[in-house]
Order: structure tokens, then sequence, then C-alpha cells
């Protein structure tokens, strides 16, 4: 058995901590299975970002006649941008391992891990495969991966998911999602854009659930336009015949007594290619966390205090497996925190506080906060403002289609923003910044002196003027 100071398990946001810990002068073990740079370099962000932006210039091509510009597109070399954007992951990828693998105080070992006795692991598979390592303090940062719901048929048919769709050099013709989050929005967008003909499935009454119900109601009208959308429906079967892939889905009913809605009739949907987006599940299974005492919740997920420290004696946790935000930004925000609280000086508290999230789709969408629909649950009184992008210059300028929406607590701290609409991951950072570096009130952003003409006006005009009291009642001026 090879004993080390400090072992990670997964090379995404804990290698972060480990360089910390190989910089302090300690011996330390990195485990992974797969590509070095984790979920979000080699299946999820990266690549899935640097996509969707071929898709947003197509996009933005294929608008041009709205503004007097008479442009086409002659070809797309699709099967060459998935290559080209594959190629560079992987190019990064490799660079990672390079690093590793020259350091004096990092020992990088290639395969998966699995827990066998107190901060203690096995590799299985790889090149390491049955090679032990125990170390004084361990990380547990090995992510997730794509769930896969309990469909009727699920396992005789071809589907993908997000892993594979990244790689899919040939559009499909027709391709069905089962899901309705942010991954399904997102390739939606991508393949769409392309040409696919897509049909979108997903239980919840709108997409992107997790977004305030305003902003997702207005997404998942523009989306409505642009795919076809069930919404509010259960993938209960799928089959697959000539190649072509149906999903029979079923009316369902969400909220306290979920479940398929009987009596009614399913749709059926055909298409060339499945793609699974319904969420991701914790790899603690894989990990065999329970051989060291870790504890998880009934999603599999690992607890955590608020330090980020396990159950178990000398174990931390980060990341997606985690399950508190599934956001890179958020495993790099932890990552922080666990580096300070086992090299620092006194332990400090993760500070969740103003965690922002985007979805890079058409439109796009952002937000940071609370939502008005946890407001009212939770009778908090809130007031709302909500502005326009066409009601500024530039958003009149660019066509823009969309709003921000402000909430705010009656003394004017800002509780929440929420927004639809072009560059909306990039206009979320002022409320983000005004919330957990200034004030926190409407002041910061509403007396900032904003470029004119510029799309930030935007958020200036929503959380300036008159708010509406939540349930309507009154306006409110701050």
């Amino acid at each position: 058995m090879q004993e080390f100071d400090f072992m990670v398990i997964g090379s995404g946001s804990g290698l972060d901590v480990a360089n910390v810990a190989a910089n302090q002068g300690q011996s330390v073990a990195v485990v992974e299975r797969g590509p070095l740079g984790g979920t979000c370099l080699n299946r999820g962000c990266i690549p899935s970002k640097h996509l969707l932006y071929h898709a947003d210039i197509l996009e933005t091509v294929e608008r041009a006649d709205e503004f007097r510009i008479d442009a086409t597109v002659e070809s797309v070399d699709f099967a060459e941008i998935v290559r080209a954007v594959n190629e560079e992951v992987s190019e990064d990828a490799e660079s990672i391992r390079r690093g590793l693998e020259s350091s004096a105080r990092h020992d990088l070992f290639k395969g998966e891990a699995r827990f066998v006795d107190d901060r203690t692991v096995e590799i299985s598979g790889g090149e390491d495969d049955g090679a032990r390592l125990r170390a004084e303090t361990v990380l547990v940062a090995a992510g997730t991966r794509p769930a896969v719901p309990n469909i009727d048929g699920i396992d005789e048919v071809e589907y993908m998911t997000s892993t594979e769709a990244l790689q899919l050099e040939t559009p499909p013709e027709h391709l069905v999602i089962v899901g309705g989050g942010y991954i399904a929005a997102e390739l939606g967008h991508f393949f769409g854009t392309f040409a696919s003909e897509v049909t979108i499935v997903g239980r919840r009454p709108t997409l992107l659930p997790e977004a305030d119900e305003e902003v997702a109601a207005a997404f998942t009208d523009r989306y409505a336009d642009r795919f076809t959308v069930h919404t509010g429906h259960m993938a209960t079967a799928v089959s697959e015949e000539n190649g072509q892939i149906t999903v029979e889905a079923r009316p369902y009913e969400y909220g306290e007594d979920a479940g398929v809605v009987e009596g009614e009739d399913p749709v059926n949907v055909t298409g060339d290619a499945l793609l699974v987006a319904a969420g991701r599940v914790p790899n603690t299974d894989v990990l065999n966390v329970e051989a060291t005492g870790v504890e998880t919740d009934d999603q599999g997920f690992v607890e955590t205090d608020e330090y980020l420290r396990t159950d178990a004696e000398g174990v931390w946790a980060l990341g997606d497996i985690v399950g508190e935000y599934l956001l890179k930004h958020s495993a790099n925000h932890e990552a922080r925190t666990v580096a300070r609280n086992i090299f620092g000086g006194d332990l400090q508290p993760v500070d969740y506080s103003a965690m922002p999230f985007a979805v890079f789709a058409s439109p796009e969408v952002a937000g940071v906060g609370a939502h008005e629909s946890e407001l009212r649950e939770d009778d908090h009184e809130y007031a709302t403002n909500t502005y326009q992008y066409g009601d500024t210059a530039r958003g009149d300028a660019m066509n823009a289609d969309g709003f921000v929406k402000g909430i705010v607590d009656l003394d004017g701290t800002i509780l929440g923003c929420h927004i639809v609409g072009p560059d909306a991951s990039t206009l979320i950072q002022e409320v983000v910044v005004a919330m957990k570096s200034g004030s926190g009130t409407v002041r910061d952003v509403r007396n900032a002196v904003h470029v004119h003409p510029a799309l930030p006006e935007v958020v200036q005009r929503a959380f300036s003027g008159q708010f509406t009291r939540g349930g309507g009642e009154h306006d409110h001026d701050y």
C-alpha cells in the first residue's frame, strides 16, 4: 500500500486543492478514471459552450434579414466543427496530464477508485489496476454522470446522453430529447440551429424548472415557437424500428401527488435519434463511500457540514458530488473554501449566497437569488420590477426580445434577479457583484453610471423606478 499526505478522487476542481497541498510540501495522490480535467472540461461546459457559440454565429447570420442585410450561409462543416472542439478539449486534458506526471509532488493514478477502508482506496481498471492508496486527508470530488430514467424499453434502443451528443459529427434529422432542463435546452438549441428537427419531452409544466417561474414560462413559449415541446409529459416507453426511435409520453401531474395522469391518451414522438437529458446522478455508488464512513443523502449525494467536511474523519468533499449546485463555478468556489479550511487558519463555512446560474441557449437565461414562488411559499414580503430589453436603446437596435426581473425586500435589499434574453449570462454579473460585494441594495445598481446606449441599462432600469409588491397590492419606491 502506498501512503500519501493528501489524496483527491477526481481531477476537476479538486485539483485546485491538490495543488495547494503540493505547494505546502505534502505528497499528493490524484486518482482519475478518465481524461484529466473533470466533467466540465471533457464532457460538460467547455465543449458544449464552444459548440453553442458556433450555433450562435449561425443564428446571427440567419437573422441578418431583420436588419435589411442579405446574407446567406453557403455551407457548414458540422463534422469539422465538432472534431475541432473535441480535439482542443483533448489537448487541454493532455496538458493537465503532462503537468501532473512531471510534478515531483503529484502522483497520478489512472483508474477507478473504490474505498475499502478508512481513507483507503483500491484502483480498478486503467493503468494502475490493483493499486492501494491511503492518505491522511482525502478529498472526494468525483462528480456525477448522466441519469437514465426507468423508461420501459430504454435498454433495447440506441440512445445518447450529453456525453455522446457532444461528439456527434452528423446532426440528426429529428432529435427527440427526454428532459426539460438546461442540458436539454442547450443541446436542443445547438442541434436545432444546425437544421435538426427537435422535439422535447419534459415532466414539468415548463422547461428550465429551476429558473424563476416567469422566466421559465417565457423561455418555454420561445422554445415552443422553435421546436415541438411537450411539457407536462413523462416518457414511459421507448421502442426502435428501422432506425427510428419512438417515445411514448403520458400526461404527468406535477406536485405533491405527482404521477402519470390516468385515462388520458399518450403522445407518441418518432425521430432518428434520442437524447436522454434527465439530470445527473452522483458517482458515490461507484466509490463505495460507505467503506470509509461517508454518509450520503437519499439521492446518493455526499453529505457535508458547512465547512465541506464529511462524517468521516479526514474526508472532505466538493463539487457536483455534494449536490448543492451542479455548476463549475460553484465547485471552484467550494475548492477555495476547502483549501482554506484544510491548510489555512480558522474554519470558515462555504458561502453559497449570490450563486448565479446561466443557460447558454437561445434565448439565454440567467439568474441569482430567490425566485418569486419561493418567497410566496415562505410568506416573505417582497416587490418586483420587470424591464423589457426592447425598451432600451441598445435592446431596440438589436431587436432583442426578453426582460430583466428584479426582486427586492421592502427595504430595497436585492433578493434576486432573473433574466431571459441576449447576453443574460453577462448581464447577471452586475447583480451578483452588488449582492456579494456591495451594499446588496438597489442603490448599487441604480446609482452606478451605466454606459449609454449599452445593454446593461436594462438591468439598471429593472432596479429603478417603482416596484410592485408581491401579490400586486401597490407600488413601492426606493
